[in-house]
Order: structure tokens, then sequence, then C-alpha cells
């Protein structure tokens, strides 16, 4: 009876447990995605009219003929790199307020086709750290009008250092902004994540709790039941 009452209370104990953390992980998760949602929210950010599958067809085939002609240039100059695929997002968020994780995603990713039309298909390790000099050799640069060689960059008279690729600050802004929208994703999708494990862990304390009950206590009341001491209960019926 001893061991008996042990296991009984095992169960009961496990089943507490599971459904504390449950619930616990079930507010965790809620409370993060609304975290998400109202810090997005607070941005501000709405996406722009082209931001759907059919409107940025037209900037899409432009960047990846910019960037054929370019890296073809580069090519036959004994450039050899590489080009990144100019993917055409699925989702939409055209004139919709960002503010939560999924949409964040997606204002992600167009903001990538904005940044490959203001490059010509280049990325930021394919694009050179200073401005050439006028009639720098082609091969010498990144077919725009750039270079990693100083020698052949154009000095600032007062600094007497080669000037930076402007043009690079497109990258770094993008890079920064859309590391934060992704991040806004990730933490949804965790947040998400919390939930389902909440419930599983709620509905697996619940059952712990029925089993625990139905193997220790419930053949216990039936016997009782059968034998006239205790009515039987609801819904139960005595074998």
């Amino acid at each position: 009876m001893t061991k008996k009452r042990l296991f009984e209370f095992g169960g009961y104990g496990a089943a507490v447990v599971l459904i504390a953390f449950g619930i616990a992980a079930l507010v965790m998760g809620v409370n993060g995605r609304d975290t998400v949602n109202s810090s997005l929210k607070q941005e501000q950010i709405v996406g722009t009219p082209d931001m759907t599958p059919k409107a940025i067809a037209g900037e899409v085939a432009a960047a990846r003929a910019a960037q054929t002609k370019l890296f073809t240039s580069l090519r036959e100059a004994g450039v050899n790199l590489t080009p990144s695929s100019i993917d055409t997002p699925s989702c939409s968020v055209a004139n919709k307020t960002i503010n939560t994780g999924d949409r964040a995603r997606c204002f992600a990713e167009y903001m990538r086709i904005h940044t490959y039309g203001a490059t010509s298909g280049l990325t930021y390790s394919q694009m050179a750290r200073y401005i050439a000099l006028p009639n720098t050799p082609l091969k010498f640069t990144d077919g725009l009008g750039a270079t990693s060689d100083p020698t052949k960059a154009v000095t600032d008279p007062k600094t007497k250092q080669p000037v930076a690729n402007g043009r690079r600050d497109i990258w770094v802004t993008y890079t920064a902004l859309t590391t934060a929208l992704n991040t806004s994703y990730m933490a949804s999708q965790l947040a998400l994540f919390a939930v389902v494990v909440g419930v599983a862990l709620l509905l697996a304390g619940i059952g712990f709790g029925i089993l625990a009950f139905a193997t220790f206590r419930l053949p216990a009341i039936i016997a009782k039941a059968k034998a006239g001491e205790t009515p039987v209960p609801k819904g139960v019926q005595p074998a």
C-alpha cells in the first residue's frame, strides 16, 4: 500500500508540475509575441505599394538585367565574381503596417530587392572600398566606379586618405535593418514554439492526472460501489 500510494501521489505530483510548466510556457509565449508585435508597431513601418510579387516584378527584372550586364563586363575584364540570386518574394506587405514577425521578415525580403536595384546586383562583400580614379581599368574596380586598391583610389586632399565608397553604406543600412526585422521574426517564432510546448505540457499534465486517478483511485471506488459501500460515480459502469 505504501508503494501504491507513492506511485499515486507521484503521478499527481507529475501532473501538477507539468500543468504548472505548461501554464508558465503559455504565458511566456503569449507575452513574448505581444512584446514583439508591440515593438514593431512602435516603429510605424508600412510596406511600400510595390511590396507585392506582381508589383515588384518589374524591379526584379531590371535588377537581374543590370546584374547580368555588370557581371558579364567584369568577367570579360578578368574579374571572377559569382552573382547572388535575386528572387521575388512570395509574400505581400504593400500598404500594411509591419506589426508581426511574419510581416517583418517579408518586408526584409523586399528591402533586399531594393538594395540590389541600387547596387546593380552586387552584395556588400563584392563592392570595392574606395572611389576609383577616372580611367581606372575595369579589372581593378567593382564595375561601379570603386576599387579596393588604395593606389588607384581618389585621395581626400585634407586627410590624404582614399575616399570611401559611399555606395557600400546602402548595404550597411540594409543589413542593420533586416537583421533587426529577422530577429523579430525569430523571436516571434520562438514565442509561438513556447505556446505550442505550453499546450503540450498542459495536456500531458492533465493526462498524467487522469492516468494516476484511473490506475490507483478509480478501481477502489468501483470496488466499494459494487460492495454497496458507496454509490457508483456518475458515468462509471461497474464491471
